[in-house]
């Protein structure tokens, strides 16, 4: 029995010293809703419930986020998120990095987006067809399709 409370011991110490390794900083810049991506009523319900946290300026920091080692990934995705893509600052984007966006959108609903280990404590946040369907209609400006370079 003693070997188990050391061994507990030792665990929890090691915890508490993760916990004094620095991390990206957990912040949400000021939101300007000028700047703010404009998109149909459905289009911007699927992606508040399913982007935003990691691809806006309003993301909702869970309490995980403070602790480590979670920390590290859940500010790291947020950080990398918002520098591949920002809802809040879309009207910044030049038209052409915007139609960028929007095929990667496109792609990325069908391929990877939300990243899996999300949708493990967010599973609401899974995008059904319809949801994807509804987003590819848009990132295709009522299309249905984008046309793909191959390389």
């Amino acid at each position: 029995m003693k070997g188990f409370f050391l061994y507990l011991s030792i665990l929890i110490g090691i915890l508490a010293i993760f916990q004094l390794i620095p991390s990206y900083g957990k912040s949400n810049p000021p939101i300007d809703k000028t700047k703010e991506i404009k998109a149909p009523k459905e289009v911007m319900a699927i992606f508040k419930r399913s982007c935003y946290d990691c691809h806006s300026n309003e993301t909702k920091w869970p309490w995980y986020a403070d602790v480590a080692p979670m920390k590290w990934a859940v500010r790291r995705d947020v950080v990398e998120g918002r520098k591949a893509l920002n809802f809040s600052i879309w009207q910044d984007y030049s038209q052409q990095k915007k139609e960028k966006l929007k095929k990667s959108i496109y792609r990325s609903v069908i391929l990877a987006m939300p990243l899996s280990q999300y949708l493990w404590l967010h599973p609401n946040a899974k995008l059904s067809k319809e949801d994807k369907k509804i987003i590819q209609n848009w990132a295709s400006d009522g299309k249905g399709y984008i046309k793909m370079d191959i390389r």
